[in-house]
């Protein structure tokens, strides 16, 4: 059974890593540039090549910057789900600075506080939190 591993093309990779990071909790665990990797030299040099991201506990996105320019998909969404609503809501305020929310963070009718948001860098989020009776 495979373990899936979200990947994400960035204009910017450390910048968006340590938005994320800010924005869920985390670290970054690596960084490989282009430099150090195959001894690049100029500007692909300090051009992120591998990037783990460590966000929400133990869940991590791989990044790295692109070399062409990128067109950001409609096509996927981010989902994380928080044990509380606390964690929840500050994760989902977070992510939409400067982003756009596509459905507020409340309850919904099945019972599951849900919001949907498309963050500043044009990457699509759903973070949840199950009511806790």
């Amino acid at each position: 059974m495979g373990i899936l591993k979200p990947y994400l093309i960035s204009e910017d990779a450390r910048t968006q890593a340590n938005f994320y990071v800010q924005s869920l909790g985390g670290e970054i665990v690596s960084i490989l540039t282009h430099g150090d990797a195959m001894g690049v030299q100029g500007e692909l040099q300090d051009k992120v090549m591998h990037m783990c991201v460590a966000v929400s506990g133990r869940n991590y996105i791989f990044m790295e910057d692109a070399i062409e320019p990128v067109t950001q998909g409609t096509g996927f969404c981010l989902s994380i789900e928080f044990k509380s609503l606390k964690e929840a809501e500050e994760a989902f305020s977070k992510l939409a600075e400067a982003g756009k929310v596509k459905l507020p963070f409340e309850l919904q009718p099945f019972g599951l506080y849900l919001g949907e948001l498309t963050d500043k860098f044009g990457v699509r989020w759903m973070i949840s939190a199950e009511i806790k009776e």
